[in-house]
């Protein structure tokens, strides 16, 4: 495969016309391998295209390199934008185009004005996602959706269960403005100490998960830790049934911690082998501490 170089001219703009609907059905396959039972067809970008949603291609020239696409809705009584689907062909990985397209939606979506916030999923145990949702973008999260999409999928990314963390990303926040702008690292917390920082999973010398505290204990601490291996998709063709318990694990601690009032606020690689979430007490403080004032 002949990968371009990060010198490449990139246009990033709506999506017209159905050739170039056609051009995103067939990168679908291109990224993750789909049947085209489980691709978005072109009917429905058409559709969502009428009534306000985001399709917006990354090109080169004339060429597709990627895109975003997303639709309106409401959660919990508040109007969001749903990021449903990102793709970059696999020859223009070294161009950050996720991120740039990342970008180019949130310009749209505040341009609209209908609302803050963007949302979507992503495999928590994917921790290159991870990296870019929470450290790069700056998102957040209170839900965890157990096999979103089945217990198992055509694609290669979906043979350990499909759970997903549904993350909101608050456009305007300070936070997210910040990790936008390149200032990574874990956000550092006024009072996070050893007494009330629960380890809630890690990894053991053999790579296993391991329970570090139990559950019981919440109710005495602010923030919480959950590490997850580095590459999972390794683990999955060398050790399936390794990489089944982590699903179960992070499965387990993921819904009892959100469930106890913890939130996902960060995530950080820990060294070449793991991965750590940090979790915070407080769900509905934290989800709006960083608006901006009127």
């Amino acid at each position: 495969m002949t990968f371009a170089t990060e010198t490449t001219s990139i246009d990033f703009r709506d999506v017209e016309g159905i050739a170039e609907m056609r051009a995103i059905e067939d990168l679908q396959i291109a990224a993750w391998g789909d049947d085209e039972r489980d691709i978005v067809p072109l009917n429905q970008f058409v559709a969502a295209r009428y009534v306000g949603g985001t399709l917006i291609g990354a090109f080169e020239d004339e060429k597709l390199a990627g895109f975003v696409y997303g639709f309106y809705g409401h959660v919990r009584g508040q109007i969001v934008h749903h990021s449903h689907m990102l793709a970059v062909h696999p020859a223009y990985r070294n161009h950050k185009l996720g991120f740039r397209l990342k970008l180019a939606q949130r310009e749209r979506v505040l341009a609209d004005g209908l609302t803050d916030r963007i949302t979507w999923t992503f495999d928590p145990l994917q921790s290159l996602n991870a990296h870019f949702n929470f450290t790069k973008l700056g998102v957040i999260s209170d839900s965890y959706k157990i096999n979103v999409y089945g217990e198992a999928g055509a694609s290669f990314l979906h043979q350990n269960g499909t759970d997903r963390l549904f993350v909101t990303w608050l456009l305007e926040s300070t936070f997210a403005k910040d990790r936008i702008a390149g200032n990574s690292g874990i956000r550092q917390k006024q009072g996070m100490s050893p007494d009330n920082t629960l380890r809630l999973l890690g990894s053991s010398d053999s790579g296993l998960p391991e329970q570090v505290i139990s559950v019981d204990r919440f109710s005495e601490a602010d923030f919480a830790l959950v590490e997850i291996p580095a590459d999972i998709n390794s683990i999955e063709q060398t050790d399936f049934n390794m990489a089944r318990k982590w699903r179960a694990e992070t499965r387990r601690v993921f819904s009892e911690a959100l469930a106890a009032g913890f939130i996902v606020t960060d995530y950080y690689r820990k060294n070449e082998k793991t991965g750590t979430y940090l979790l915070e007490k407080g769900s509905s403080t934290i989800a709006n501490r960083d608006k901006p004032h009127k």
